[in-house]
C-alpha cells in the first residue's frame, strides 16, 4: 500500500504528518518504508537527527520524477510505503501520484489553502485518467483549537469531490519538539493529545485504504 502525502503548497506539514504515520504503522507491526520525495529532504534530516540505531524503518530519498517506475521494486518487502511530496505541481509530484493507492492532501484552515488545494486536486483528475482506482482525501491539519475558521474549513472543502477526514491535527508545540530531537509525539508523550490525533489519523487511514 502506498501512501502519498502531497499539497503543492509549502509549509501544510506534509513531512510532520508522513513521518508520524509511518511511525504509527510501524508501532502497530507494520513493515514501513518512508520515501522522501521533497528536494529540501526534510524527512531525510529526521531520519538523522534520528540516528540509524533508532530506527523502526527505513527512510529513502527519491525525488526523481521516476519515482514511479523504481518505487515498486522497493515497495516489494513493505505493508506501507508513505510518500512526503514535493511542495508544488510538478513531474514528481505526479509520479508520485502514479505510484500511489492512496494520496493525502493536507490543508490548513485557511481560506488561501482551501483554493489553492485546486492545483493538486486537477493534477489528481489528470492522472487518474491515467491510473484508475487511485483514492485521495483531505486531512485538516495545524488546525487552531476552537477557532471558527477551522471549524469552517471543512464546509468549504465541499467544493471539491473529495471526502475529509474526520480526524484533525492541531497545531501544538509538542509536534516541533519532538522533530528537533528526531522522534515522534507518539513516542515522547503516548497519553498526550498530539498522540492520541496522530492514532486516530493513521486508524482512519488503514480504514480508508481497504474501503475508501
Amino acid at each position: 500500500m502506498v501512501i502519498s502525502i502531497l499539497n503543492q503548497k509549502g509549509g501544510v506539514g506534509k513531512t510532520t504528518i508522513a513521518v508520524h504515520l509511518a511511525t504509527a504503522l510501524a508501532q502497530k507491526s507494520k513493515r514501513v518504508l518512508l520515501v522522501d520525495a521533497d528536494p529540501q529532504g526534510s524527512a531525510l534530516d529526521w531520519s538523522e537527527m534520528r540516528g540509524e540505531e533508532n530506527h523502526a524503518f527505513p527512510v529513502i530519498g527519491l525525488a526523481k520524477k521516476t519515482l514511479h517506475k523504481e518505487l515498486p521494486a522497493l515497495a516489494v518487502d513493505y505493508a506501507f510505503v508513505i510518500v512526503d511530496g514535493p511542495p508544488r505541481v510538478n513531474e514528481v509530484a505526479r509520479a508520485a501520484i502514479l505510484a500511489s493507492d492512496v494520496v493525502l492532501i493536507p490543508i490548513q484552515p485557511s481560506p488561501y489553502d482551501v483554493w489553492a488545494a485546486q492545483e493538486i486536486v486537477d493534477l489528481l483528475s489528470e492522472v487518474n485518467q491515467y491510473k484508475e482506482g487511485i483514492k485521495s482525501a483531505f486531512v485538516i491539519n495545524r488546525k487552531i483549537v476552537n477557532t471558527a475558521i477551522g471549524r469552517d474549513v471543512v464546509e468549504a472543502l465541499q467544493g471539491y469531490a473529495l471526502p475529509v477526514f474526520k480526524s484533525e491535527i492541531c497545531q501544538r508545540v509538542a509536534f516541533a519538539e519532538s522533530a528537533a530531537t528526531g522522534k515522534t509525539v507518539i513516542e515522547t508523550d503516548i497519553e498526550g493529545v498530539a498522540a492520541k490525533e496522530i492514532l486516530s489519523l493513521a486508524k482512519e487511514v488503514q480504514e480508508f485504504s481497504k474501503h475508501g
